[in-house]
């Protein structure tokens, strides 16, 4: 199974192998910096409701709610310019995946399963908030998560605990954080690439060098008139 998907005789020096510096590459960390940049434009108005231990305003959540009502009421062009990029990082992931080496399934292979999980948090959780701010169910008076926990109905609930509006704003901002940590992972392994591909062809070099050298020199000593000495050594040996 493992010979299907791994070409063992690839090297970094191969025609055809799709390293750092392959277009592939840039498949990938053009999303990665484009969602990592998004991230930052966030983190203002994620920093008070997570490092800050100062006491959050209703007037600051009601702020960040009409930010992110207007990220996600944003016209169709958006949202699918953003699938569009999330695809074009799977695609460089694909093609540097296909008849990969040893090489591509260390670092591309993690790369891939730390951009699924990036995906993962951003469906799961910050796409699921947008919905729930757009929808405005906070405001409900009916909402249950804008009751204490004490106070809440378990079984209305399926046993599970309800959040109200500031903590499920909290946990949208953990997800930016998280996301951004995946995001960095991925731009890790990609340099970690880079650079044992960097050390591998120095490698070669010098291998090649010592090599070149060793057969001057046997070249030179081949070449090299003998003297009577070596003449009598020659005898005494035959």
């Amino acid at each position: 199974m493992a010979e299907k998907w791994i070409d063992w005789s690839k090297n970094v020096r191969s025609k055809d192998y799709r390293g750092s510096t392959s277009f592939a590459t840039f498949m990938i960390i053009a999303p990665v910096c484009f969602f990592l940049g998004m991230i930052f434009a966030e983190f203002p108005y994620d920093y008070p409701l997570l490092w800050t231990s100062d006491v959050i305003q209703p007037a600051y959540l009601d702020q960040l709610e009409t930010h992110l009502k207007f990220m996600h009421q944003s016209p169709p062009l958006i949202s699918r310019m953003l699938s569009i990029m999330i695809s074009l990082g799977f695609l460089g992931f694909l093609i540097k995946l296909f008849k990969a080496s040893e090489s591509n399934i260390l670092f591309d292979g993690a790369s891939l399963v730390l951009y699924v999980i990036g995906v993962g948090v951003y469906i799961a959780n910050i796409v699921k908030g947008l919905r729930f701010v757009s929808a405005g169910i906070w405001h409900a008076e009916d909402f249950p998560g804008n009751l204490p926990a004490s106070a809440q109905d378990p079984q209305a609930a399926d046993g599970r605990l309800i959040l109200g509006r500031e903590d499920s704003l909290k946990v949208m901002a953990a997800s930016n954080t998280i996301l951004a940590l995946v995001l960095l992972g991925v731009l890790v392994l990609q340099a970690g690439q880079w650079y044992a591909e960097r050390k591998d062809n120095e490698e070669y070099e010098r291998l090649q060098r010592d090599a070149a050298e060793e057969q001057k020199t046997a070249s030179e000593a081949a070449s090299k008139p003998q003297t009577a000495a070596e003449k009598r050594a020659a005898k005494k040996k035959q």
